[in-house]
């Protein structure tokens, strides 16, 4: 051989090893950390929405979502409303006592405040106005608490007159006490 030629290029004998395993290129590492990455970020941003829409105030209203509980507080409040604003000239006795188990609080007072006023003309002019809760929406409803809206429809007649019907819109707060609901505080709307 001379100095010019060269040696014939020999494969590598086989040895039965295999060498150290190729690498994964460095972008798809990188890009499996980063789907990683996303997918915890993205489940803890659904995580944390979840838990917003279970906290928020919709919720917790129960007037949403119980049927059974909705139907309970508009009732009794509308009954009660119907009981304590119906009267004649012989049973305001039992309108005053029907107040006070229906009524508690700021609508108690309120109460004996405007009863005290109407007793007096009641006998006098002898006055019968009877009461029907006509709607009742239960606006909110959160455990022993709630807050209502009602429409009553109330016929007045002096003596033997002709009757007058008028309408009422009352915004009712009440609370759930002695296995019933006790209206804490009324507004005229």
């Amino acid at each position: 051989m001379t100095a010019t030629q060269t040696a014939p290029e020999t494969e590598p004998a086989a040895t039965g090893e295999s060498g150290p395993e190729p690498r994964a290129p460095r972008w798809r590492t990188a890009a499996l950390a980063t789907a990683l990455t996303a997918l915890l970020l993205g489940g803890g941003a659904f995580f944390h929405g979840a838990h917003q829409l279970r906290t928020t105030p919709s919720a917790r209203n129960q007037a949403l979502t119980d049927t059974a509980a909705t139907t309970r507080v508009g009732g009794d409040v509308g009954e009660g409303l119907a009981r304590i604003f119906s009267y004649t000239p012989t049973s305001a006795d039992a309108a005053e006592r029907n107040a006070g188990t229906v009524l508690a609080g700021r609508a108690a007072r309120q109460y004996a405040d405007l009863f005290a006023q109407v007793r007096t003309s009641l006998v006098e002019q002898r006055l019968t106005l009877s009461t029907q809760a006509v709607r009742t929406g239960v606006i909110e409803l959160d455990g022993d608490g709630a807050r209502l809206l009602v429409f009553l429809d109330q016929v007045s007649r002096r003596d033997k007159g002709a009757a007058t019907t008028a309408a009422a819109q009352l915004t009712v707060t009440a609370r759930y006490q002695d296995d019933r609901w006790v209206i804490t505080d009324i507004e005229t709307r």
